[in-house]
């Protein structure tokens, strides 16, 4: 993380050396959010995890400042600052499916994670008249790739208050969340969640992760990850200061625990060794299968693969951006400009 802020800061610093005009453009865009990984009840694109995000870019500051602002340049770097809320749920209804219709509803893992991320990247743009002056509107075509770091929490709801086996959910096989575990008297209140995520994943060991190697296997993943944006669009210059775009980036990671979900169930063994006092073992229990479907708490052929480890999670991004270019001019040492 500490390389992307210093080559961001680096850029920053080489813009401002000049004492002659410079310029920039400073961009706010929101748009939705769509998170492509382990989870999901379609068999293709998850529609249905669709959710929020937006970004503050700083493009075409390393310009040339011989030349006016006016001019487009083929190559602009970027360093940009952004906010996804990726999120998915197996036990929702889509499309007038619910419960044991659903394709993974005994699975019946859900997640929600705030990525934070920075990024630096290069875009290239095409189809456009460098001596056209921008007072014409018009538009042009787009590619960019770039480097980012990004700072998330995988997290859940689980419990309706308190991390507490009291407030614990029950998922039936008819679609509804109850106070009680399914059973064939229909015994149990149904209850809303609460749709607060206070369940922190990664804490909770779900695929026996731990640091005893004679225990666990694999050690806790990070929270902080690399990603690799990667996008296309189409820009409206729609006077020399304001800048319209639509755009769609596709964010690639090298892990495959932004959703918590990557390989298989942790053993009753596993958490064990991590969680000795009983309450927190049948909480770890809970977490790691909330449904109480996917595994019977050893490895073997009763146990439901968890998820897929050679695919690494990633999302979407289709956006709506409004840039505007600021100018400014560094005063020298004499104090003139």
């Amino acid at each position: 993380m500490k390389i992307i802020y210093s080559i961001a800061f680096i850029l920053f610093v080489f813009a401002s050396s000049s004492s002659a005009q410079r310029f920039a453009d400073v961009a706010l865009s929101g748009g939705i959010s769509n998170y492509i990984g382990d989870l999901g009840n379609e068999k293709n694109f998850p529609l249905s995890s669709a959710n929020f995000g937006s970004s503050l870019t700083v493009r075409n500051f390393l310009n040339n400042p011989r030349r006016s602002g006016t001019y487009q340049r083929a190559f602009d770097m970027q360093v940009r600052f952004s906010w996804h809320r990726l999120q998915y749920d197996e036990t929702n209804s889509i499309g007038g499916k619910e419960g044991s219709e659903l394709r993974n509803y005994l699975r019946g893992i859900g997640f929600r994670n705030d990525l934070f991320g920075t990024e630096v990247g290069l875009t290239y743009n095409f189809l456009l008249n460098k001596r056209a002056p921008l007072t014409k509107p018009k538009f042009m075509g787009f590619v960019s790739v770039g480097l980012g770091v990004f700072l998330g929490e995988p997290k859940a709801d689980l419990f309706r208050g308190d991390v507490a086996l009291e407030n614990r959910y029950y998922f039936w096989d008819d679609g509804t969340v109850r106070d009680r575990p399914d059973n064939e008297k229909h015994i149990g209140q149904e209850v809303k969640r609460d749709g607060v995520y206070e369940t922190k994943l990664r804490d909770w060991n779900t695929e026996g992760q731990g640091y005893s190697r004679e225990i666990h296997k694999t050690k806790p993943y990070d929270n902080c990850n690399v990603g690799i944006p990667m996008g296309l669009g189409v820009r409206y210059l729609y006077n020399k200061l304001l800048t319209l775009s639509i755009e769609l980036n596709y964010y690639y990671f090298f892990t495959d625990y932004l959703d918590d979900v990557s390989g298989r169930y942790a053993t009753y063994e596993e958490l064990a060794a991590s969680f000795p006092d009983v309450n927190q073992f049948t909480l770890a229990k809970y977490i790691s299968d909330p449904s109480g479907r996917g595994t019977n708490g050893y490895s073997g052929l009763a146990t439901s693969p968890r998820g897929n480890p050679n695919l690494s999670d990633a999302f979407t991004y289709l956006s709506f951006e409004a840039s505007y270019k600021i100018k400014w001019k560094k005063k020298s040492i004499y104090g003139q400009r």
